[in-house]
């Protein structure tokens, strides 16, 4: 396998990180390693995923629900491409999440069984790496070595999924919701050490159950991955994140719902062949306050093409 073939072997979208959060209720906590990886300008990326995710959860990180017992298998379809802006690398990157969902769960003191099926919300991310990964074309990204990289992101969430307000728990959130982070990531000979901070802002849902309005408070995350580089392209790493904030209101009346979690996750990646990989993850709650205490695995195949390669 050639240098350039190597060196995109280590690329990541930003959508595979939903692979160790690929289902809904993990939106402001995906782990998200090697996320300001270079790749030469003009490259289009398709993935499809699927993931399976059992425990304690719900699909509103600060719903507030107990006594969480729900499954949920989440497929994915993500495509991704990356651009030359202003000199600097980037991705574009855009997310639909097709989920199954089936458990039981207590609210307000009452236990409610659930099961759905449908479309999730979709997901937009943009990136861009402000220092030290150029906008390279394919014969110059050949020479290309990692060192220290500088990155930033916003990622979009809209209301587009399946919802129904006369339920508590959904596949779909019925608002909008922003996230932008900012991460560096190291180079250090074949291991590559990552880290980002984040805050995710939720817009209303003006119709959540019941005719109320639910509002919830910025969830601030950070989180850190050490990742390491075998021959061939392929790659492991392992991942840590914590996160904090997200008290939710129901039409004013405060929930004491505060997140105060953290999550562990391990990434394995290879190469099939110059065009094609797989990915590997796993991931699963280590402290947990409210609602995440869960466990994750996942497999995503991706497919990568330009012209004339």
């Amino acid at each position: 396998m050639n240098t350039v073939a190597r060196g995109c072997g280590q690329c990541t979208l930003g959508a595979l990180a939903l692979l160790l959060g690929l289902s809904p209720q993990a939106r402001s906590m995906e782990l998200e390693p090697r996320a300001y990886s270079n790749a030469p300008v003009g490259f289009n990326f398709l993935v499809l995923g699927y993931a399976y995710s059992h425990g304690a959860m719900s699909t509103e990180p600060t719903l507030p629900l107990s006594n969480a017992q729900l499954k949920i298998a989440t497929a994915v379809l993500a495509c991704a491409r990356s651009l030359d802006l202003w000199g600097k690398s980037g991705k574009l990157d855009l997310i639909l999440p097709l989920s199954r969902l089936a458990g039981t769960a207590t609210y307000a003191g009452t236990e409610i069984e659930r099961n759905a099926s449908g479309v999730g919300d979709p997901r937009a991310r943009r990136s861009v790496n402000l220092y030290g990964a150029p906008a390279l074309s394919l014969q110059d990204f050949a020479s290309y070595d990692q060192d220290l990289v500088v990155g930033a992101s916003v990622q979009v969430s809209a209301p587009g999924g399946q919802y129904d307000a006369d339920r508590v728990v959904n596949l779909a959130s019925n608002r909008w919701s922003i996230k932008p982070d900012i991460g560096f990531s190291k180079a250090f000979g074949e291991a590559t050490l990552d880290f980002t901070g984040s805050v995710t802002l939720y817009g209303d849902n003006n119709n959540y159950y019941g005719g109320k309005t639910l509002e919830v408070a910025p969830v601030y995350a950070v989180q850190s991955n050490l990742s390491y580089s075998f021959a061939k392209g392929a790659w492991v790493s392992l991942g840590v994140t914590y996160y904090t904030g997200g008290e939710s209101t129901v039409d004013g009346v405060d929930k004491d719902n505060q997140l105060d979690n953290s999550r562990i996750g391990l990434v394995l990646a290879q190469p099939l062949d110059r065009n094609n990989s797989i990915k590997l993850n796993l991931s699963k709650g280590v402290s947990t306050r409210v609602g995440t205490d869960f466990t994750t695995v996942g497999i995503a195949w991706q497919y990568r093409w330009m012209d004339g390669y």
